[in-house]
């Protein structure tokens, strides 16, 4: 399978995929990023790549690792701080996690975010995409190439942002006009942490380092919007 042709199954394959997680079939979200991420590991190795081009090499696990559990630990501690200031503390105010059970929230904290979330977006983005273009263009298209995959990829969950999040609320309002803007900053703030979701990948040599920041942004968010709420 040639690059192109790849590249051009992975991106279909991630369409589907997000109107199923967001639209179509919301429940089956951890069968559905499991089944797409598995997919999308075949896609690297029909188009000749392998576990190096995905970021999961044995040689780089353990460099990945310890960067992973360190930026967990500098997240914790930026959401500590965050939560303990009332000028922040807002932030954590999210329908979407203040409604959860105890049981919810670890659900969500070990199943629904680490196979539902970020081991789909980490192999899709700054694995195959990133991994495929790596090769042919090299590491600077690689980075804009699945960032702004990324900020795209974030459209359909962000188009309620202004509704369940009373800080995003407040600022953009509730109008037709809000919502535009409110997604359109999430698909710039998502798109650029993209960036550094590459530099980690292209750091470590592994896909562990992102998929800990990642995994710690989103699952203690859940964790502290509970706690706050």
């Amino acid at each position: 399978m040639s690059t192109a042709t790849a590249l051009g199954g992975a991106v279909a394959l991630l369409v589907l995929t997000n109107l199923l997680n967001n639209r179509w079939a919301p429940s089956w979200i951890v069968l559905t990023s499991a089944i797409a991420s598995a997919a999308l590991i075949a896609i690297m190795f029909l188009a000749g790549g392998g576990w190096a081009d995905l970021g999961l090499s044995r040689d780089t696990l353990r460099r990945g690792l310890g960067w992973a559990l360190a930026l967990v630990g500098i997240v914790a501690a930026v959401y500590l701080c965050a939560a303990a200031m009332p000028v922040t503390r807002g932030l954590f105010e999210d329908e979407r996690a203040s409604g959860l059970s105890g049981a919810e929230v670890v659900g969500r904290v070990l199943i629904k975010v680490p196979i539902g979330t970020v081991l789909l977006e980490e192999v899709a983005f700054r694995g195959a995409l990133y991994g495929l273009v790596l090769r042919a263009r090299g590491a600077v298209a690689a980075t804009v190439f699945s960032s702004v995959l990324f900020g795209l990829w974030h459209i359909l969950p962000s188009l309620h942002l202004t509704d369940s999040n009373q800080a995003v609320g407040s600022l953009f309002g509730d109008s037709a006009l809000g919502t535009v803007l409110a997604t359109l900053g999430a698909v710039l703030l998502t798109a650029a942490a993209g960036c550094l979701f590459c530099y980690l990948r292209h750091r470590t040599g592994s896909l562990l380092a992102p998929m800990g920041l990642h995994w710690a942004t989103n699952a203690l968010g859940y964790v502290f919007s509970s706690v706050l709420a």
